[in-house]
């Protein structure tokens, strides 16, 4: 599963809290046939599990799998071809001249979005001059209601930042170049959105460098941003 995106082994094979205890107890008292055909059981119920996490995790079948170097090698490359909100297209070619932040979220998202954002500019805030050379990209996961416009005011507080939209078709597109999981969820008449929730460092390049967690240590974060920043001279 990749870095950030909801969801544990635990919740897909669908154990209930003390379920695994409770088996090594009933296991310990068995006798040794039936310590080994319970434990095969449990191995393939773990093997199923499994399966069904890897069949609903986003990206490549078995058969094409791909090293972990070659996936972030590609990171963020692709056709799509999205609107910004100072007007000019945002490509993969967008992430080139500058190191950049890259954030996935919508202008609805009721909190993580916003802490993230506000994470951000304490980032920003720590590091000082160095981040001025640092933009920041929030493209949105919901471009059914995240205009330029919408997009626009929600990102105009933060420093360097700019909002990214298009077409549902080409934000899709770029989903898929980042990586990033994306989901509608009905909520009553409306509906909010389910989407990966981390941030990801590409330097000027346009090259992936490495995601900074929901809410990771701020210290960890700027220290890490220090030691980059300074190398892109």
């Amino acid at each position: 599963m990749a870095p950030g995106t909801a969801g544990t082994a635990g919740t897909v094979l669908g154990m209930a809290p003390g379920t695994a205890l409770a088996m090594e107890r009933e296991t310990e008292m068995a006798t040794p046939a039936l310590r080994r055909l319970r434990l095969a059981l449990w191995g393939l119920v773990l093997i199923t599990g499994l399966g069904a996490t890897w069949a609903l995790m986003p990206g490549p079948a078995p058969e094409t799998l791909v090293t972990e170097a070659q996936v972030t090698d590609t990171l963020g490359q692709g056709d799509y071809r999205l609107e910004t909100t100072t007007g000019a297209p945002f490509t993969q070619d967008s992430l080139t001249g500058q190191p950049s932040l890259v954030f996935f979220g919508f202008t609805h998202c009721p909190d993580v979005c916003p802490t993230t954002l506000g994470d951000i500019m304490g980032w920003q805030e720590d590091l000082g001059p160095l981040a001025e050379g640092l933009k920041v990209w929030f493209l949105t996961v919901d471009p059914e209601r995240d205009s330029a416009e919408v997009l626009r005011d929600y990102v105009s507080w933060l420093p360097g930042a700019v909002g990214v939209t298009g077409e549902a078709a080409e934000v899709q597109k770029a989903l898929s170049a980042f990586r990033i999981y994306a989901r509608k969820v009905p909520l009553g008449d409306s509906y909010s959105m389910d989407h990966s929730a981390y941030v990801m460092l590409f330097d000027a390049q346009g090259r992936y460098n490495q995601i900074f967690n929901y809410q990771e240590d701020p210290a960890q974060v700027t220290a890490k941003l220090r030691r980059f920043l300074e190398t892109q001279g």
